[in-house]
């Protein structure tokens, strides 16, 4: 893990002006691959997939391993997993005595620059991720270290698989009405979608508020993979 320090980042929504204050946080260099899961439901068998149970997983749930303990061909040992549900990964964290990141740590980590905190050309660095999300997904996938380094050493953030954050469905409506959500959830729906954004030209990160509005907990997903997280304050000895 690297320790990424304190910091702010502007989300897509809300004020121009206002910035998220991020505590620092310790973040998985790299995405959680098919042979570290693969460890971890041969030593959980609820997770494996013929026993996890439906409530926590859809039935695409490692659907491309060859079975439970075998990841075959289309999952080699070092490349990213992918097809697990936001409840296995939590688990997954858990066990490791990490976590999920929450959308803001992703976010703030993810608009780091390759060579310093803030791109030098910010329409360049969005270029070079759009171009990835116009490419269709094929497996196997690449080993992680696959697409670049942030300023902070954190690798494929952008590039290889999307990923789970803790807190993905926050920014949704809770009721069936709109009088029950507010100001800000009314423009992440129908035609307002750039009303009210932070930089109406930064199209890669509608996609990932789409993306996030579009999965539900127990979906597992070709091209969504995870890393895990940890606070500030855990030692570095103990990461």
């Amino acid at each position: 893990m690297v320790l990424l320090p304190a910091g702010q980042y502007r989300p897509q929504y809300g004020s121009a002006a206002q910035k998220v204050d991020v505590a620092s946080f310790w973040l998985d260099i790299h995405p959680v691959t098919n042979g570290e899961f693969l460890a971890f439901v041969r030593g959980v068998p609820k997770w494996r997939r013929a026993t996890v149970p439906p409530l926590f997983a859809d039935e695409s749930y490692l659907s491309h391993w060859e079975g439970d303990l075998i990841p075959g061909a289309l999952a080699p040992a070092e490349a990213p997993v992918t097809n697990v549900s936001w409840f296995a990964a939590k688990a997954y964290c858990a066990n490791q005595r990490k976590r999920l990141p929450t959308m803001d740590e992703w976010e703030r980590a993810a608009a780091t620059g390759i060579d310093q905190p803030i791109p030098a050309d910010r329409d360049a660095f969005n270029r070079r991720i759009l171009d990835w999300y116009s490419e269709p997904t094929r497996l196997p996938l690449p080993a992680v270290g696959y697409s670049f380094a942030n300023h902070w050493g954190v690798w494929d953030l952008h590039g290889l698989v999307w990923e789970w954050v803790s807190d993905f469905n926050a920014l949704m409506t809770t009721g069936a009405s709109r009088k029950d959500a507010g100001g800000l959830d009314r423009q992440l729906f129908c035609a307002a979608g750039s009303v009210g954004s932070a930089d109406p030209g930064d199209y890669a990160a509608f996609m990932r508020y789409a993306m996030r509005g579009s999965v539900k907990a127990r979906y597992a997903i070709q091209n969504m993979g995870f890393r895990c997280a940890r606070d500030g304050t855990v030692d570095q000895e103990e990461k």
